[in-house]
This record gives C-alpha cells, sequence and structure tokens, in this order.
C-alpha cells in the first residue's frame, strides 16, 4: 500500500539508513497457519447455497489469496479491487482511491475480502463501505497480519493470520519500495543509521 512505501521511501532517502530482514513468521508457520484459515472458511460458509468471492486487494494479497484458495474446498469466485490512499510523509490521510473496481456485480454476494495485512484500517474501512454500498449482501475480512496498535478506526478481522506488534514487515506479497513481496516468509525491516 502507499504509506508503507513512501514510509520505506522516507527512511531510505532522507535518512540515509540501511537495513536487514530478519525471519518474523518463517515460511511453514504461514503455511500451516493458512491451512488453517482456510479451514476456518470453509466450516463457516459450506452450508451457504450461494457462493462466496473472494476479493483481494492488489498487490499485497496476491500471494496470500493464491494459497488460500489453494488449501479451501468451496464453490468460489475471485476478483481483485486495487485501491490507493494519500498521505503525505509517513502517514496516510485517509482518502482512498479506487484504482480498479471488481469485474464481478457485487449485489446480493458474499464478499470475503482478502487482504496483506490490516494497519491503520482506513483503507479497508472505506473498501467495506463502497462494497455495501453497490449492494454486497455480506462481507468479512481475511488478512494474513494485523497490527491492531496502528488501527484508527473501528475495524476487525473475520479471520485473522497472525496478530503482530507495530512493526515494519516485508514478504509474502509485501514490500519495501515493491521489493521483496516474493519473500516466503514474513520478515522484519531493522533499520540501521549509517
Amino acid at each position: 500500500m502507499i504509506e508503507r512505501e513512501e514510509e520505506a521511501l522516507f527512511l531510505r532517502r532522507i535518512l540515509r539508513v540501511n537495513y536487514r530482514i530478519e525471519t518474523m513468521i518463517n515460511r511453514e508457520r504461514v503455511e500451516e497457519r493458512i491451512r488453517e484459515l482456510a479451514k476456518e472458511i470453509e466450516r463457516d460458509y459450506k452450508d451457504r447455497k450461494e457462493e462466496v468471492i473472494f476479493l483481494g486487494l492488489l498487490k499485497g494479497s496476491v500471494m496470500f489469496l493464491s494459497d488460500l484458495i489453494k488449501e479451501t474446498n468451496l464453490d468460489l469466485k475471485i476478483d481483485f479491487m486495487s485501491v490507493s490512499s494519500y498521505g503525505n510523509g509517513t502517514t496516510t490521510s485517509g482518502v482512498v482511491k479506487i484504482l480498479k473496481d471488481t469485474d464481478f456485480d457485487v449485489k446480493g454476494k458474499n464478499l470475503l475480502i482478502v487482504e496483506d495485512i490490516i494497519d491503520t484500517g482506513l483503507t479497508l474501512k472505506y473498501v467495506k463501505e463502497f462494497l455495501y454500498a453497490k449492494g454486497a449482501a455480506e462481507i468479512k475480512i481475511c488478512t494474513l497480519l494485523d497490527k491492531p496498535e496502528r488501527r484508527k478506526v473501528e475495524l476487525k478481522g473475520d479471520y485473522v493470520g497472525f496478530t503482530i506488534p507495530d512493526a515494519f514487515v516485508v514478504g509474502y506479497g509485501l514490500d519495501y519500495d515493491q521489493k521483496y513481496r516474493n519473500l516466503p516468509y514474513v520478515g522484519i525491516v531493522v533499520f540501521e543509521e549509517n
């Protein structure tokens, strides 16, 4: 998301810091937790007549969404949205812009928003309100990571992989300056001054 990218660029350009990436959640634990989340989702949706649309928020959710749907034995569809929040410096203003809307008509549909991380909650709150305004019947949130310490609005995930402290993390879809999304684990970026 834009907020994390701005923070990373600010630290790199202004403070001129070096960094290293330390493993926070290893690959095996991420994969195990995704299997557990898939079973929780299956349990909650298995007896419904209506299909569920897994709605990934680009770009960060791609790896998580891909692995989650492979483990989920449900009648489902997938769709994507791309959203951006603009702020100044390292904080978001709360102004969200839809860059790519859903391809499916969401009216009367059950949606499961799949996100890499819930941070301030501002973007997800906006997306939920936007989708309900378009007529979605039900919206739940599945997130790989949750940082409740950073929350600025009342919002919680229905399916949460890991609750983490307020740290700058990369990997498994999360980036630093558009890098490290492909790491198969979640790492913490440790910044060091030159």
